[in-house]
């Protein structure tokens, strides 16, 4: 078994947090995303999207997306649960996670891919239009993971759980996006300074 893994990208640096929250190791095969490595023929014929990272299993099975294969170790691994415990709690994980991945994280995304210059090769075309209409958005979504953890210790409920994990890495990404935590979102804040602390956030 062996992980492609993208360095500090996010989705790389998504799963990397999964597995040491699991305290599972994969030997890391890495792919220098900067020189385009990613856009390699022996990555293309690995995953046609040319997108990090990718598991390549024992028996030559290639897995790819970030919470996909996170569902993988979930199962090989279930303890501690990162995907919810119970229906409600597995319902609430998945809901969040999607809230969090689908609209602040792309809202984030967008802004950074479509407006830095380093980009231009990446995000082809590059729309900077685009780009600065989803800084509002984003600050719209990281509002609404305030309010939420203003009543939760973790964006899900009581359990710190891979929505976590997605709204670190999406929050951590703010600073290439020239994006930042507005003060007063002082729930947010204080869940970005506990999380950031686990050990796992070193990832």
């Amino acid at each position: 078994m062996k992980l492609y893994d993208g360095g500090r990208a996010p989705n790389p640096r998504r799963l990397r947090i999964f597995l040491a929250e699991k305290g599972i190791e994969v030997p890391l095969v890495p792919i220098d995303m900067g020189a385009m490595e990613h856009k390699s023929a022996r990555i293309t014929a690995l995953n046609p999207l040319q997108r990090l990272p990718i598991l390549e299993l024992d028996d030559g099975t290639i897995l790819t997306e970030s919470v996909a294969i996170s569902r993988y170790f979930e199962e090989m691994h279930p303890e501690p649960p990162l995907f919810g415990v119970g229906a409600l709690g597995k319902a609430m994980v998945e809901m969040w996670n999607r809230r969090v991945e689908l609209y602040l994280m792309a809202a984030i995304t967008a802004a950074f891919r479509h407006t830095h210059p380093a980009m231009i090769e990446w995000e082809v075309p590059q729309v900077p239009a685009w780009g600065e209409a989803n800084r509002p958005k984003a600050l719209q979504y990281m509002k609404i993971m305030d309010d939420q953890l203003g009543r939760n210790e973790f964006i899900a409920g009581s359990r710190f759980s891979i929505a976590d994990i997605t709204l670190l890495v999406a929050t951590d990404f703010l600073k290439p996006a020239k994006l930042q935590i507005p003060e007063e979102l002082e729930h947010l804040r204080r869940w970005h300074v506990a999380v950031s602390g686990r050990p796992s956030a070193k990832a």
